[in-house]
C-alpha cells in the first residue's frame, strides 16, 4: 500500500536528479566536476532502473542496472586514470 504511494515520488525525484546531473555534466566548471557528475549520473540511473523494475515487476530492469553498474565503474576508473596520468595505457 505505501509502496504504491511512495514509488512514483521516488521515481520523480531520481528523474529530477538525473536532469540536474546532466546539467552539471554539460556545464561543469572543471574536468573533475564533470567526472563526478558522470559518476553520479550512472548511480542515479542505476537507482532509477531498480525502482522501475520494482514498479513494473520485471527482472529485465535489474539486469540492465547490473550492466550499467559494471560499465560505470570501469568508466570512472578509466577517466580517473586519464586525469591523473594523462594517458590511459602506460
Amino acid at each position: 500500500m505505501i509502496v504504491a504511494t511512495v514509488l512514483p515520488f521516488a521515481i520523480g525525484a531520481f528523474a529530477l536528479a538525473l536532469l540536474l546531473n546532466l546539467y552539471r555534466l554539460l556545464r561543469g566548471p572543471g574536468l573533475a566536476d564533470r567526472i563526478l557528475a558522470l559518476d553520479t549520473l550512472y548511480i542515479n540511473s542505476l537507482a532509477l532502473l531498480i525502482l522501475l523494475g520494482i514498479r513494473f515487476g520485471t527482472a529485465l530492469f535489474f539486469e540492465a542496472a547490473l550492466v550499467i553498474a559494471l560499465m560505470g565503474f570501469v568508466g570512472t576508473v578509466v577517466l580517473s586514470k586519464f586525469v591523473v596520468h594523462g594517458d590511459i595505457v602506460e
